[in-house]
């Protein structure tokens, strides 16, 4: 008998009353299972149909999630719980959602459609668990199991193949010898899946306790979606402060970073450029000099593709691009860092060293008492401002801000924060999420209007300018802007190019030969 929220106990007995069966599945009852803290997210199964849950539950709040799939939410006592209709799943044809659902009376047919076999058990509060596939037994044995044949699930639906490597690393759990064959031979199919999806599901697996281990069993899957990692594979440095590859280093630093999006997708992202950054001494020692910013231009590519928001992008490329610069514990370097990056940036850039340093040979080990005294110097000059310390806590509005995070999952963190429509609360999402963005883009809208005030000559020789570069030159000459924003927008023109043009331009002002 486990514990259930009186909401759940009384969705479950209306259904009965009304003569349907009705069972909680899926995660929650994995996570009763487990024991380990209070469950939150309740899913339930049902044998009616969409308009018979309607009718059993008219007079509470409904929302049709998915009526076409049988989904229905309904919010009961404040607590929002989505019923589903038992059903079996059509064919797959774009490998991520099926073409059309069948309602079934059978519980048995609606679980055996499922994942994995730790989210196909029901739980009825008379009736016990109902465990038709060996999820109890996986889940003591600490295995992440396909139910069925995992070729089958996977093509169902491709995104599973990062779900059974999230659940593998947040669980702490093994996956399966057959589902992990078949997680290698189906990782095409991941190439179809969308971007954000993706995101979401890798952002999840690097805050989990053992995605290092994850990422390395399963390291040709993570080059199907990250194909960049895939050259620091075995990567052999070559150099006395590091006794593993570059990928396995890489890992170590995942696992020693703290478990917050933005440092582990640094530590994940921060050794990209070694590779092509790499040289060798007379002595035959490797080095990697400039990596850092080669790293962070690879991560700035990922991070677009995607589909993160600018500002944890920007976040996550400046610490890449400084993870190889010294922090030089002492009141000048550190207050530069401090103007730079922020409070909160300032630290995320010692835990990134720290991750660094952890996962390096045992001669980079004094490192550590190094960035003790950085930490040390930065708390005192929060202090002297009047500021706590920066510690591994963060405001709820910080957390919002994060991409992964949504406001029914903060209020896991505050017990009082109110209750809000699902409109409401999505608009306080994107208010939030987004505050910095549109401020940015306003800004980026001045600047862009301020360049437009400088024209340039139709016939300027741009072969002439000093400080533009080649590819810089070929396109200016070819597509003739009439001003320096039409210029900032050409594909190939960079910032520093336009600072060349602006030079210039000033330059020409002052001989008073401008037109």
């Amino acid at each position: 008998m486990y514990d259930l929220p009186p909401q759940v106990l009384r969705a479950i007995s209306m259904l009965n009353a009304a003569g349907h069966r009705a069972y909680v599945v899926g995660g929650a009852v994995r996570e009763l299972l487990r024991g380990k803290g209070t469950v939150t997210d309740f899913d339930l199964t049902t044998s009616a149909r969409p308009e018979e849950t309607e009718g059993v539950f008219a007079g509470f709040r409904l929302i049709e999630t998915g009526l076409k799939h049988g989904t229905v939410t309904v919010l009961l006592d404040g607590l929002p719980l989505e019923i589903t209709t038992f059903r079996v799943d059509g064919t797959y044809s774009d490998g991520r959602h099926p073409d059309g659902v069948s309602f079934t009376p059978s519980l048995e047919r609606d679980l055996e459609r499922r994942d994995f076999t730790i989210n196909a058990m029901a739980y009825h509060p008379q009736e016990g668990l109902i465990d038709l596939h060996g999820g109890r037994e996986d889940l003591k044995a600490g295995l992440i199991r396909c139910v069925g044949d995992p070729d089958r699930r996977f093509r169902e639906d491709g995104l599973r193949m990062l779900r059974c490597m999230r659940f593998a690393a947040v669980l702490g759990f093994r996956i399966e010898e057959r589902t992990g064959a078949a997680l290698v031979r189906c990782r095409a199919l991941l190439d179809d899946i969308a971007h954000e999806r993706v995101r979401e599901e890798l952002t999840k697996l690097l805050c989990g306790q053992n995605a290092g281990r994850v990422l390395e069993d399963y390291a040709p899957v993570a080059a199907q979606v990250l194909p960049e990692i895939a050259p620091t594979f075995g990567f052999d440095q070559r150099n006395p402060w590091h006794d593993k590859d570059v990928w396995r280093h890489t890992l170590a630093a995942v696992d020693a970073a703290p478990a917050d999006p933005v440092l582990r997708w640094a530590a994940l992202l921060h050794d990209l450029g070694k590779p092509p950054c790499f040289t060798l001494d007379e002595k035959g020692v490797g080095h990697f000099y400039d990596h850092g910013e080669e790293s962070a231009r690879l991560a700035g590519n990922i991070l677009s593709r995607l589909r993160f928001d600018t500002d944890t992008r920007r976040r996550i490329v400046a610490l890449v691009a400084l993870h190889d610069r010294p922090i030089i514990p002492e009141r000048r370097p550190v207050r530069r860092l401090l103007a730079r990056l922020g409070p909160e940036g300032t630290a995320d850039l010692i835990a990134l060293h720290r991750a660094d340093n952890a996962a390096q040979s045992s001669l980079a080990a004094g490192r550590q008492s190094e960035l003790d005294r950085a930490q040390a110097v930065l708390d005192r000059l929060l202090a002297e401002r009047g500021s706590a310390p920066v510690t591994d806590g963060a405001r709820l509005i910080d957390l919002l801000r994060r991409p992964q995070m949504t406001y029914r999952e903060l209020m896991t963190f505050d017990p009082g924060a109110p209750e809000l429509p699902e409109d409401v609360a999505e608009q306080v999402e994107i208010s939030v999420k987004y505050e910095g963005y549109i401020r940015r883009q306003e800004k980026q809208v001045e600047e862009l209007r301020q360049l437009e005030k400088h024209r340039l000559p139709p016939d300027m020789e741009y072969s002439h300018i000093q400080g533009l570069r080649l590819e810089a030159r070929e396109k200016l000459a070819a597509v003739r802007p009439l001003d320096l924003g039409q210029a900032s927008r050409i594909s190939g023109v960079s910032p520093a190019d336009i600072a060349a043009l602006m030079i210039w331009l000033h330059t020409r002002t002052e001989r008073g030969d401008a037109t």
